[in-house]
């Protein structure tokens, strides 16, 4: 049975998360992670054009034989010929991984598709699909709510969008199930909250201290099912029926096999949290601001 974990690896380029005080996973350190992965029926590898060094350190490791999804950065002002533009950084892209073809490419800024240039947008995706270079054309989205127009102007077959045991947006807007009946294939991130969700009280940053009650009522629930914190996390997002891949990261070979260790098992309950949670918390570009 094909693991439905994903390796996210923004971490293998860039500094990332709130939880994260080791900076980039070096080299090594990347290979085993890897190794573990494939070990444990992990198939598929998310990353970036954006994510640094990210699809130069895999390609480096060899990673012809995994399902790829990375990410088409922000199309600049002034681009004179949008589909050449395309063309050139999916090419670059696979160079630097080292494979012929993506299995997927999203759109980082998919709100660009309802702009002026939104038709030549997508028609430069489809491009790369006939082509053979990608298999499936979707996007990055950071809420449900950025599907109500998308979903207009484009056949999304492949959607990453944030779902965690604090944010269920996706499942309670219904879009997970108009999604799945399209036929859209869902991975999910931030199933960990860039990590807020598994830091201990004490080393919780201040700012955050202000939804007081949140936490109580997180730690409360915990206590009262007998989980980590990591444990209810993935088993949430795991049980999600819709959801076809849970992307993590991993700064190491054996948080990596707590992580798989952890997912095994179901949540016999849900904490009640007040409704809605406010978005500043949920939405860590919100957290800049606090």
């Amino acid at each position: 049975m094909i693991n439905r974990l994903a390796l996210g690896t923004v971490q293998f380029g860039l500094d990332y998360g709130i939880a994260n005080k080791s900076g980039r996973v070096r080299p090594d350190a990347v290979a085993s992670i890897l190794n573990v992965a494939a070990d444990h029926g992990i198939d598929l590898l998310d990353t970036a054009i954006s994510y640094g060094d990210s699809e130069r350190v895999l390609g480096v490791m060899g990673v012809a034989d995994w399902k790829i999804v990375s990410k088409l950065p922000s199309v600049p002002d002034g681009i004179a010929d949008l589909p050449a533009w395309i063309q050139d950084q999916i090419e670059k892209s696979l160079g630097r991984l080292g494979t012929k073809r993506l299995y997927g490419l999203l759109l980082h800024r998919p709100d660009q598709l309802i702009g002026p240039h939104g038709p030549l947008l997508l028609e430069a995706l489809e491009g790369m699909k006939r082509q053979g270079l990608v298999q499936k054309i979707g996007i990055s989205v950071y809420a449900p709510d950025d599907l109500v127009r998308l979903s207009d102007v484009m056949q999304i077959e492949l959607v990453q969008i944030p779902l965690n045991i604090f944010d269920r947006r996706l499942i309670e807007s219904g879009w997970a199930g108009r999604l799945k009946q399209q036929g859209t294939e869902i991975h999910v991130r931030s199933v960990f909250l860039q990590g807020l969700l598994l830091m201990p009280a004490a080393d919780r940053p201040q700012k955050f201290s202000r939804w007081s009650a949140v936490w109580a009522k997180w730690d409360q629930w915990l206590n009262s099912s007998s989980l980590t914190p990591l444990q209810a996390c993935l088993r949430y997002a795991l049980g999600v029926d819709e959801v076809d891949k849970v992307v993590v990261g991993v700064d190491s070979a054996n948080q990596l096999r707590e992580i798989l260790e952890a997912s095994e098992g179901e949540l016999d309950s849900l904490p009640a949290w007040p409704q809605p949670l406010d978005l500043d918390l949920i939405n860590p570009s919100r957290w800049v601001n606090l």
